[in-house]
C-alpha cells in the first residue's frame, strides 16, 4: 500500500472542514432504519464471519444488529467477536455517516471487544435513538469524560479481510488488513504514514484512540488481493 492510496477515510479525518462539506451533499441525515439492517440474518453472520479467516471466525462471538441494537447471534469460545459495523462509527463529519450502504465487518480480540466494541455499542444506541451525527459525537466524548467508556487496552486488535464489505463509497471493500488499537499517540511515533512504511494510521481524539492499519496479501477465504498487488 502506498501513501497515493490510503483510503478516503483517512484523507478526511486529517480534513474535517472538507470532509464536513462533502457530508452536506451526500448524506446529510439518518435514513429509514430498515435501508441499514440486514433481513437475513444469517447473511449478516455470514458477512461479519467474513472478516477473519475460518479459522478465528469460526469460533468467534457473532453480533447482529436488530431495530434495538446489537445482539448476540452466535455465542463463542475464543475471546473474539465479529460483527459488522455500519456507517455511523465514522467522524461525525465523515460524509459516509448516514450512508446505508456502509457494512465493515469487524472481528476483534478480547482486549478490543472489552474496550473498542462498547463504543460502538453506544454510537449505534444512538444513532437508534435519533440522535443527529454532532449529537453522537458530543455524546460519546461525555461518555469518555465521564469514564462510562473504557479507554482502549492494549493488545486490542481487529482483523478486516472481507471482500464483502463496503468502507465508503469512494473505496468500496478497500483492501484486506490488520487494525492494531493504542491509546491516543501521533502516528509517527510507530513510523506510520511515513513514505515506504507499510504501515498506516488514523488519529482518532473522538473515540481517543489511534488505529495501526496493516494491509495484507490476501482475503479471508485465502483469496490473493490481485488489486493490492498492483500497488
Amino acid at each position: 500500500m502506498q501513501r497515493t492510496f490510503v483510503p478516503l477515510v483517512l484523507t478526511l479525518l486529517f480534513s474535517p472542514g472538507l470532509a464536513h462539506a462533502q457530508a452536506a451533499k451526500s448524506y446529510p441525515v439518518m435514513a429509514p432504519l430498515s435501508q441499514y439492517l440486514i433481513a437475513d440474518r444469517n447473511a449478516e453472520i455470514a458477512l461479519a464471519r467474513s472478516a477473519a479467516p475460518a479459522s478465528i471466525s469460526d469460533h468467534a462471538e457473532v453480533l447482529v444488529l436488530t431495530q434495538h441494537g446489537y445482539e448476540t447471534a452466535v455465542k463463542g469460545t475464543n475471546g473474539f467477536v465479529c460483527f459488522v459495523e455500519r456507517g455511523w462509527t465514522k467522524a461525525p463529519d465523515d460524509p459516509d455517516f448516514w450512508n446505508p450502504r456502509i457494512q465493515a465487518p469487524f472481528c476483534i480480540n478480547a482486549p478490543a471487544a472489552e474496550t473498542y466494541l462498547p463504543i460502538t455499542v453506544l454510537k449505534t444506541q444512538l444513532a437508534l435513538a435519533g440522535k443527529s451525527s454532532s449529537e453522537i459525537g458530543a455524546q460519546v466524548g461525555a461518555a469518555f469524560d465521564q469514564k462510562k467508556l473504557p479507554p482502549i487496552a492494549r493488545g486490542a486488535m481487529c482483523y478486516m479481510m472481507s471482500k464483502q464489505g463496503h468502507l465508503s463509497d469512494a473505496d468500496g471493500h478497500w483492501r484486506p488488513h490488520l487494525m492494531f488499537f493504542a491509546p491516543l499517540v501521533k502516528a509517527e511515533t510507530w513510523g506510520a504514514n511515513a513514505d515506504g512504511s507499510p504501515l498506516f494510521a488514523s488519529e482518532d481524539p473522538l473515540d481517543r484512540v489511534t488505529i495501526f492499519m496493516v494491509p495484507v496479501g490476501h482475503w479471508s477465504d485465502g483469496s490473493l488481493d490481485t488489486a493490492g498487488m498492483h500497488h
